[in-house]
């Protein structure tokens, strides 16, 4: 793999990704996922996918955008309240659905990309989240073994990166994104601004280019709000 790991677009970043693929896609909500490449998916029309993602974003937008073209097989998300389509589907039996606590969805992503490959919780443990799964006590504490996620691809939206795909996230959009692109067998990342090497202070660099195969500048981004709250002024 070469140092410059620039490719053209969203397009060529992910023209390989196959149809039965398993993919973890960036951001919290709908703060700094993905758009260039959730687009690009929609249009290039695989299908039968495993999405590992925060949320499943909003009817027409983010990951409701594959999930409106029927190309999500399977989600495992930890939060799924804004999406009346997603609730379609799993309502009528049309998409698999893994609801995962959002820690133990963070740590499994974690995990994955340092290569660990199980680890012990107690979140879940007493409900349904616990069924088919291993259960141990510590100290008096029941606990339930979960195991790491990985994927085949990872696609995340960095708010700044460089040509040897050093990146820089902005806030909350470190939440998911940071873990993942670490766990992912090929990582994409899409940016905001991409810079030349050295451009970045050393400190201020959230994942570094060792885990990064592919990244291209990104545009025209909306970043929405997912859900806007205006408070009334007497």
């Amino acid at each position: 793999m070469g140092m410059n790991k620039v490719v053209a677009n969203a397009d060529e970043a992910i023209k390989d990704i196959p149809s039965g693929a398993t993919l973890m896609l960036g951001g919290f909500g709908l703060c700094g996922i993905p758009e260039n490449c959730i687009t690009a998916l929609v249009k290039k029309g695989i299908n039968n996918l495993t999405c590992i993602s925060n949320n499943a974003g909003v009817d027409d937008f983010g990951l409701g955008l594959l999930l409106q073209t029927r190309q999500i097989k399977k989600m495992m998300s930890s939060y799924v309240g804004e999406n009346a389509e997603f609730e379609r589907q799993l309502l009528s039996g049309e998409l698999e659905v893994d609801l995962i606590p959002q820690g133990t969805l963070a740590t499994r992503i974690a995990m994955g990309g340092w290569g660990i490959p199980a680890f012990f919780t107690g979140a879940g443990y007493g409900t349904e989240v616990a069924e088919g799964k291993e259960i141990r006590e510590f100290n008096g504490k029941k606990y339930l073994m979960e195991t790491a996620l990985v994927s085949d691809f990872t696609l995340v939206k960095a708010s700044k990166g460089d040509t040897m795909g050093n990146l820089v996230f902005d806030k909350t959009t470190r939440n998911f994104s940071q873990a993942m692109a670490k766990a992912g067998k090929v990582t994409i990342v899409e940016v905001e601004e991409l810079v030349q090497p050295g451009e970045i202070d050393p400190d201020n660099i959230h994942v570094p280019g060792i885990y990064v195969h592919r990244i291209f500048q990104g545009g025209n981004y909306e970043k929405r709000i997912e859900r806007r709250t205006i408070q009334k002024t007497n």
